[in-house]
């Protein structure tokens, strides 16, 4: 089944019982048991919800995994996955991290005795350098946010696995279409799916594919206990969103290919950071391990006040956070998305004042452009 069939195809489809062909709302807290401690599937609604099960499935299909397991949002999904591991245990995280993924690690995880180091995954041999005794895991964000750096999956996968490590893999840039990390070695990938897997910033979600059934069975135990789970209503807007994924990301990622090319060539830009550009350092893995570069461009103009100027001018540009939308969202993720780390850290990694972060979305290309095109002059 081809990717674009997959996504109106896959997993659990319609309803058998009345004939529509849209998975119900199971708008529903309990089930009837037919005997005490005996149920038909389902018993309470935290522990397996008909219209969440659907997305679940449809999610481990899309990621070639064994389950997939849907939660209230993209922080919930890591902090879950997080939990199948025990303090003293230590994990190797992208240093170019989401901001929030940040936060979560070093001012609440660290109080349950995990410890992290933050290493720029794209080199291999400073991730093998990286290991201890007590590591366990691997977490990498590729392409990262805000720079969009490139980790070889396939590379980190074969460290992971010399080593005994677990592969985390954060897909939501890519997202299933463009990129599946599990058949490229992965153990565990994890979504924001608020992002382009809703599509329509009208939902708050996230979604976790394992590759194992033991993964599974743990990972389940774990969302049964801690009860972040995804409602019924908010699944079945995801599964409607998975439905059109292939068509908006073809969509975006030709729109965004045009506007890297029109930054990368425009005076008033220092620096663009998009693997679609040949001359990106991620371009040919990205091109090895992905059948397209997303949406997400991050482009320098030399400093905060200008960055400023430029978002006050913009008409077709919505200033917000999150991304992954039909409509275009642009940010600068040292005010916004990323201000919860520290500046002097952010400076480090390159996430300059100046820094512009753009999630394309599917209106014209042309008017894209013309609208930056005016805003930079």
């Amino acid at each position: 089944m081809k990717r674009k069939t997959k996504m109106v195809h896959g997993g659990i489809t319609g309803d058998k019982v009345t004939g529509a062909v849209s998975v119900p709302i199971y708008q529903v807290s309990t089930y009837e048991q037919p005997k005490a401690g005996q149920h038909t599937g389902y018993e309470y609604s935290r522990t397996k919800n008909p219209t969440r099960h659907a997305l679940e499935t449809v999610i481990a299909d899309l990621e070639q995994g064994e389950a997939g397991f849907a939660f209230a949002s993209g922080m919930a999904a890591i902090t879950s996955v997080m939990m199948l591991f025990k303090p003293g245990d230590h994990f190797i995280i992208t240093d170019d991290v989401y901001g929030g993924s940040y936060r979560l690690i070093t001012n609440v995880l660290t109080k349950f005795d995990l410890t992290f180091t933050f290493v720029d995954t794209s080199n291999t041999e400073a991730v093998k350098e990286a290991i201890r005794p007590e590591t366990k895991a691997i977490f990498i964000e590729t392409p990262t946010n805000p720079l969009l750096k490139v980790t070889d999956i396939r590379d980190i996968s074969k460290v992971s696995k010399e080593n005994d490590l677990k592969l985390i893999v954060d897909n939501t840039f890519s997202t299933p279409y463009f990129q599946n990390p599990i058949p490229l070695g992965a153990d565990i990938v994890i979504h924001s799916a608020t992002k382009y897997i809703g599509g329509h910033s009208d939902v708050v979600s996230g979604l976790v594919v394992v590759n194992s059934a033991s993964l599974a069975e743990d990972l389940h135990f774990i969302q049964n206990s801690v009860g972040a789970v995804l409602g019924p209503q908010d699944s079945w807007l995801l599964m409607r969103g998975i439905k059109t994924l292939g068509l908006r990301m073809e969509a975006i990622g030709s729109n965004a290919q045009k506007i890297a090319a029109f930054l990368n060539d425009h005076e008033k830009v220092n620096t663009v950071y998009y693997p679609g550009l040949t001359e990106h350092p991620g371009h040919e893995t990205t091109k090895q391990q992905a059948s397209g570069f997303g949406g997400m461009i991050s482009f320098d103009v030399g400093g905060e006040e200008k960055a400023e100027a430029v978002l006050e001018k913009l008409h077709y540009f919505t200033l917000a956070e999150s991304l992954g939308a039909v409509e275009s969202l642009i940010s600068i993720p040292a005010k916004m998305t990323h201000a919860s780390i520290p500046r002097e850290r952010r400076l480090e990694l390159g996430i300059a004042d100046g820094l512009i972060r753009i999630s394309v979305g599917i209106e014209d290309s042309e008017d894209l452009i013309e609208d930056l095109k005016q805003a930079l002059k």
